[in-house]
């Protein structure tokens, strides 16, 4: 029987809007914002990329042949891309209307550096999570980075599941993929020198390898653990749920000291999420209450990938001309969330569910495995 994981997909709406956030306290000066964790809440992309693993893994092991492998990354390719692509072109416009709209507003970069011919086409061909000559930041759409990282963790998993299964090792399928979890983050450290995590436009793209294969490890545990724990006593569960958000957030909150030791991270959401996905707990009961959560995460790559460019918008309309100070974010931040919502459902609707192949063959929506 298939199982749907029902508070991952909530959490992944509530960590999308917590991205967003981070992003907006950018051009904020409010407490209700600008404060260590919201600081810190682009961590939460990693959370993004080891729940990734996880619910790919639990369909799509059993790669064994090129025609599979190119029909996994066809979806895959389809769910992601039309959207990334639409928001990319949007982004181009912005840039070439500038010049224009300096005359009647203030624009901080007319000529922004990072927007050029180069990080384009990084953009278009998904490679903005690698290390290229001459990019030094991440561009155009800002979030399209962890996209790239995803697609590639895709094509890695892709590959190896079919070394795994047609070299007969799937007995020692977890050991391959600790290898991969170590190798990535070694060589991050051989490149960077450093123990952190939190690389984008130059070598995010390990990073997304990284936690996409300790999702992936995440699932085989839960899969191996399920029919032992399950039988344990609710409150347990209840007290796991509450010490795991609870330890997860203060090390969140606590990110400019944790963030050096990037790998507790990933440690903390394999915790997280596998205990989440068991959904016994007093936690996971009331997050599944409200239709609103479920709807959030439905619509949770569409308010990612859409929030940059409606935040950039608001911003120009409410503080450059209506002339707002940074401060009224303390209410604001509410208006430009529910557009950022209101336009997801849109996006959702007739980007994304128009080009997702699993919905237009299975005549169902299988958007929770983004």
């Amino acid at each position: 029987m298939k199982e749907r994981f029902e508070v991952l997909d909530i959490f992944r709406g509530l960590f999308s809007s917590l991205v967003v956030l981070f992003h907006m306290s950018a051009f904020s000066a409010t407490p209700v914002i600008n404060n260590n964790f919201v600081y810190n809440a682009d961590l939460f992309v990693d959370f993004f990329f080891v729940l990734s693993g996880f619910v790919i893994s639990y369909s799509y092991q059993y790669i064994e042949s090129g025609e599979q492998l190119g029909r996994f990354f066809k979806k895959r390719f389809f769910r992601l891309y039309p959207l990334h692509l639409i928001v990319l072109l949007l982004f181009v416009g912005i840039e070439l209307s500038k010049h224009f709209a300096a005359q009647y507003v203030q624009v901080n970069k007319i000529d922004n550096a990072a927007n050029n011919t180069t990080t384009f086409f990084t953009n278009l061909f998904l490679l903005n999570s690698v290390k290229m000559p001459g990019v030094n930041d991440v561009s155009w759409n800002i979030a399209s980075w962890s996209i790239s990282a995803e697609m590639i963790a895709y094509l890695v998993f892709g590959l190896t599941m079919l070394f795994i299964n047609k070299s007969k090792l799937f007995a020692a399928r977890n050991v391959v993929y600790i290898l991969i979890v170590v190798t990535a983050f070694g060589l991050l450290f051989y490149l960077t020198q450093s123990t952190e995590l939190t690389y984008t436009f130059n070598y995010g793209f390990l990073r997304g390898i990284a936690g996409f294969f300790t999702g992936v490890l995440c699932f085989n545990a839960y899969n191996y653990l399920k029919t032992w724990l399950r039988p344990l006593p609710n409150a347990l569960f209840s007290f796991l749920e509450i010490a795991a958000l609870a330890i997860t957030f203060a090390f969140v909150w606590h990110g400019d000291i944790f963030k050096q030791y990037g790998y507790v991270f990933e440690l903390l959401f394999f915790v997280t999420i596998l205990i989440f996905a068991f959904e016994k707990g007093w936690l996971s009961a009331m997050l599944k209450k409200p239709r609103i959560l479920h709807e959030t995460g439905k619509l949770s790559y569409s308010i990612y990938m859409i929030h940059t460019l409606i935040l950039s918008l608001f911003n120009i309309a409410f503080i450059r001309v209506l002339k707002l100070p940074p401060s009224a974010y303390a209410y604001l931040f509410v208006l430009n969330y529910l557009i950022i919502f209101w336009l997801s459902r849109w996006t959702f609707k007739h980007i994304e569910m128009r080009f997702n192949l699993s919905t237009r063959r299975e005549g169902k929506r299988t958007w929770w495995l983004w």
